[in-house]
Order: structure tokens, then C-alpha cells, then sequence
């Protein structure tokens, strides 16, 4: 893994470390052959250090420690080279890359069970993603898209992710730093290419990079908790420094309806498309397309526990169960925005 020294938000932490975007948090990506039966490497790691961590913290690190030796585990040498022949082939053009990458056993289980509703090849494609892009993933949570950016962009191109200061003062930032090599070092060689981008600091102005960098920053059902903590002013312009002029701000987000209140609406997952819009705007930024790929008419916005009560979090349990597995996952906006050079 690449490391460069810069500094992450602290939304970017809570949903990357602990894996939750307010979700409950799922196992990290998890990519292996289930019926592969040769013993993987030996764990890359063996101990973790929790002594100098508040209780909760520990736990918290103990629990994603076995969730990362259980995924190590899986990872047999057969997966290993799988992964190394899929980044090393040349495909005709992204479509037929992604197609392959999604195919791929690397993937976590259960992770290709929601290609239906999150449709990665047509949100990515629509987007404009190549391999040869820079990009940054800003909030991976669990890693759901990240399993799949990181062999697209892995021989031509560079995949960002948030890493920590393991020196740093602050109890959070060091959880984070031990919480982020489980989850890249867990997964066998899935993630070698990835490139951490450290931070010092939970909050300020987040910095991705030198300015100009990046081709694309993708931002994945994030914007309620950046319109919730009162992100936008540290965030946005800091996205737009970073981004060459003309690149791409790639957004997906649970829609509420449109004369919705954010201020309201936000708590519960879901942010107005025409709102969100004008506010990502405002930061320089100009819509150049919107999709309804992940459009879902069942969805009626109005769930008791908010848009976690719809799939894949089942907040409620086995109450009601059937009829919000039936609605499937959450409505929402594919916003493609690009940098207006100043």
C-alpha cells in the first residue's frame, strides 16, 4: 500500500472505521472461495494493540479484529492469484472489467446479492470511471464499492482511501489507524495497490490530496451525515481544490421526496435531490447528468427507523420483515457533478 500525509474529516472516519454510515456495522470485504480448501498465509496480523484505548474503543477493536481474521482466513492462496490474474488482464473497456470484477469470488458474501439494487456497472459506467483515473472513495464504510474500485483501478490507475496517524494523541485516530490496517491487510492482496492518504486530525478541513489531482471523488449515500455534523463548508472546498478542473463529483444518495426538509429529512437518511443539488452547486461544481439507476418507486421514504429500516440493515428485525424486503433497498439520486474551472 501506498501512504501520502494528508488529513481526512472526521465523517470520513466515523463511516470508514466503524464501518456504519449510521448503519449497524457489517463484516469488512471479505473476498474468498468458499469451497477452496488450501490454508491461507499465515495472519498478517497477529496482535493488536488496545491497552492505551478508552473501553469502548478497545472493544470495538477487538470485535473488528476477529472480523479480519475470519476474512485473512478465507483468503487461500487460489484467491490470492485469482486476484492477481484479474488485475493483471486487459479488458476491452470498463464495462467488461467491472462485469469481470463482480463475478469475482473476492467478494464479500452477500455483497453480490445487492448488485440488483445498487447496479454498479451502470452507476459506475454513468459516472465515466475508467481504469486509468485518480480517484478518492470518501466514506467506504464497509467497503461494499471499495472491493470493487480497488481491482478496477489497481494496474493503470489509483484508488484513495482515509488512513490514520498511528502516533497520533487522540484515542480516536490511533483506533483508527489499527481499525484501517485490519481492514486493508485482512483481505489477502485485494487492497496492496490501494494508496492511504493519512490524517492527524479528526476534524477541520479535510485535505485529499495536492490540488488538481484527482480525476474523481465518489460519494456514496454520505450526504445526510455531511448535512448532519454541518460539513459541507470544511468538505466542499476541499473536494473542489483537489479535483482537476472538469472532474468529476460522483454522488449517490437516498432521495426524499423533493419539497422535503433536509434539516429534517437528513436524520433519517434521506436528503432532497433538488436541494442537494443547488447546495453542491453553490461550491463551484455544475450537474452534468443525473441518472435514476438507482431509482426505486416502492421506496415511500416514510420508515419508521428511517431508510435503515429498508435493506440491507433490517434495523427492525424480523418485525415487519417481509414487507421491507419486498419494497428492497432505498430510492436514490446518481448525481454526476463536475468542477467549473474558476
Amino acid at each position: 500500500m501506498r501512504r501520502s500525509a494528508v488529513l481526512f474529516g472526521a465523517v470520513a472516519l466515523a463511516a470508514t472505521v466503524s464501518c456504519t454510515k449510521n448503519d449497524p456495522a457489517p463484516a469488512p470485504p471479505a473476498g474468498a472461495d468458499a469451497t477452496a480448501t488450501e490454508p491461507a498465509d499465515a495472519p498478517v496480523t497477529t496482535d493488536i494493540k488496545t491497552d492505551d484505548l478508552p473501553k469502548q474503543l478497545a472493544d470495538a477493536l477487538v470485535q473488528a479484529k476477529t472480523r479480519a481474521d475470519e476474512i485473512e482466513a478465507r483468503w487461500t492462496p487460489q484467491m490470492r492469484e485469482g486476484m492477481t490474474q484479474l488485475v493483471s488482464t486487459q479488458y476491452d473497456d470498463t464495462e467488461a472489467a467491472l462485469t469481470a470484477i463482480l463475478a469475482s469470488p473476492h467478494r464479500a458474501p452477500g455483497n453480490a446479492d445487492r448488485d440488483v439494487y445498487r447496479r454498479p456497472v451502470e452507476t459506475l459506467t454513468f459516472f465515466g470511471l475508467t481504469p486509468q483515473m485518480k480517484v478518492f472513495e470518501y466514506g467506504s464504510g464497509a467497503g461494499w464499492y471499495t472491493e470493487v474500485l480497488a481491482p478496477l483501478l489497481a494496474r493503470e490507475g489509483t484508488l484513495r482511501l482515509p488512513g490514520y496517524d498511528h502516533e497520533s494523541e487522540d484515542a480516536q485516530v490511533r483506533y483508527g489507524a489499527r481499525a484501517t490496517d485490519l481492514f486493508v491487510g485482512a483481505p489477502g492482496n485485494l487492497y496492496e495497490h490501494v494508496e492511504l492518504v493519512e490524517q492527524t486530525q479528526l476534524f477541520g478541513a479535510p485535505n485529499f490530496g495536492p490540488a488538481d489531482s484527482l480525476d474523481m471523488i465518489l460519494v456514496f449515500r454520505m450526504m445526510h451525515n455531511v448535512h448532519r455534523f454541518k460539513m459541507w463548508d470544511a468538505l466542499m472546498p476541499a473536494v473542489y481544490e483537489s479535483l482537476k478542473p472538469g472532474a468529476v463529483l460522483a454522488v449517490v444518495q437516498h432521495r426524499a421526496a423533493d419539497d422535503a426538509d433536509p434539516d429534517k429529512s437528513a436524520p433519517t437518511g434521506y436528503m432532497p435531490e433538488p436541494w442537494l443539488i443547488e447546495k453542491v452547486s453553490s461550491y463551484g461544481f455544475e450537474l452534468a447528468a443525473r441518472s435514476d439507476h438507482n431509482a426505486n418507486p416502492k421506496d415511500t421514504k416514510d420508515h419508521p427507523g428511517g431508510v435503515w429500516t429498508l435493506p440491507p440493515s433490517l434495523q427492525k428485525g424480523d418485525e415487519d420483515r417481509d414487507k421491507y424486503v419486498a419494497i428492497g433497498e432505498s430510492d436514490r439520486s446518481t448525481l454526476k457533478f463536475v468542477k467549473v474551472a474558476k
